[in-house]
């Protein structure tokens, strides 16, 4: 007699992609904001100048296209209107070091584009792993989002960020004794995980 295994549910993007963005932005408000891992956040989350994506690639190169379309649409946007993107790629990039080699081809990008210098590339991803960390360490939760992220900033911005916080330089000390203090039980608590049918690999490791 053999066993029959259902299959795993499948992405619906008409019905998915929402939860996606849902879960993102509670992922900002209960993590980001209300731990204040990144001072810069609320504002424009409050003034709803983030914009978000939702690729539905599946591989490197179907994000790659992605992210130059999402490049190009930041770029011509006015920033009061759009300051910045969050790309979320809910079925690409489930192993943690393949999306770290991916940001390599993600900075190539820029600058094959003539955004260095104007437009920056930063991460999230489900299974971050800081360098000399272990997978359960709680201070790898501050670059931890429900799923796979691409963050596309504005230079602009940042240095106006900088200048309004000049101790941005201790932020990520100050965000590590935070998830420390939180502990790994309190940082589940919040509840910041992805609720979509997409299973990502628990393989750690990666560069700082």
């Amino acid at each position: 007699m053999t066993t029959e295994h259902p299959s795993p549910p499948t992405y619906e993007p008409a019905r998915d992609d929402a939860v996606v963005v849902q879960d993102m932005v509670r992922w900002l408000e209960r993590a980001v904001i209300d731990l204040n891992l990144c001072p810069f956040a609320k504002g424009v989350h409050a003034k709803g100048q983030i914009h978000y994506v939702v690729s539905h690639a599946t591989d490197a190169r179907g994000l790659l296209q992605d992210l130059q379309r999402e490049l190009e649409a930041l770029a011509e946007a006015p920033a009061e209107q759009r300051d910045t993107t969050l790309l979320m790629a809910p079925l690409a990039m489930a192993d943690f070091l393949d999306f770290n080699d991916f940001l390599e081809l993600a900075d190539e990008l820029v600058e094959a584009m003539d955004l260095a210098g104007i437009l920056q590339v930063a991460s999230f991803h489900p299974q971050f792993q800081f360098a000399g960390t272990q997978p359960e360490d709680v201070g790898n939760a501050t670059n931890r989002a429900p799923y796979p992220t691409l963050h596309l900033l504005r230079e602009e911005s940042i240095d106006r960020a900088v200048e309004a916080f000049p101790e941005a330089e201790e932020i990520f000390e100050r965000n590590i004794e935070v998830l420390e203090k939180l502990g790994a039980d309190g940082w589940k608590a919040l509840d910041v995980g992805a609720r979509c049918p997409v299973h990502h690999s628990s393989n750690g490791g990666g560069k700082a």
